[in-house]
């Protein structure tokens, strides 16, 4: 088992046992979502307020590691499962820092989420900028297009691009935690929208032109 998949294993169970830890000293009900200025506007009760996040990040991970067993062209990911691996990691961290803001915000630091989670979005979509193209052509991981999946040419010259529009992305969320509060969430979704409907469009002219 590679070192990458051991680290995430162990990433996950720290994130169960930090949970159940705190279980003990969380009142009955918990804030588990804020709204767009980071005022909180929802709770759970505890013991699922308390698994919401370590069972998403579980799910995560079992499909991580079932993906290459089932994808058609498995054959392909093998040839970036460094990367494929490293992203898993880096997800389970998000995961598990998102748990600790949470956390933190129950145990009474009022910490304002939008402007915590800000960093974590913007390195996450840099990250998968700078590995985009490496990623091979797969059914699961990826810019998935009809187009994309139609053609290998498709499929490498979408990622490139993919990579720069989400570089780039993750530099104007990163600069978008200098906004105002009421103003934050729009730099993090606007580029993250207008990034994918480019990569689809191009994926369809690609497409047309190599018909062609």
């Amino acid at each position: 088992m590679k070192k990458q998949v051991i680290l995430s294993l162990v990433l996950l169970i720290f994130l169960f046992v930090i949970n159940f830890i705190s279980y003990f000293f969380m009142p009955d009900r918990i804030v588990t979502h804020w709204d767009s200025k980071g005022v909180p506007d929802s709770t759970m009760p505890k013991l699922w307020g308390l698994l919401l996040i370590p069972l998403i990040a579980l799910g995560i991970y079992l499909l991580f590691i079932f993906l290459p067993i089932i994808d058609p062209l498995k054959k392909n990911i093998y040839e970036f499962r460094n990367y494929y691996d490293s992203f898993l990691v880096l997800l389970l961290s998000f995961f598990f820092y998102v748990n600790l803001i949470i956390l933190l915000w129950n145990f009474g630091i009022r910490l304002n989420i939008i402007i915590f989670l800000v960093p974590a979005i913007g390195f996450l979509f840099i990250y998968l900028g700078t590995i985009m193209k490496h990623i091979k052509q797969n059914w699961f991981i990826g810019i998935r297009t009809p187009w994309t999946l139609s053609d290998k040419n498709v499929w490498e010259k979408t990622h490139k691009l993919g990579g720069k529009l989400f570089i780039i992305s993750g530099i104007i969320i990163l600069l978008s935690g200098l906004l105002p509060y009421n103003f934050t969430v729009y730099g993090i979704i606007i580029p993250i929208v207008l990034s994918s409907i480019i990569l689809i469009i191009y994926s369809y002219l690609e497409f047309k032109k190599i018909k062609k």
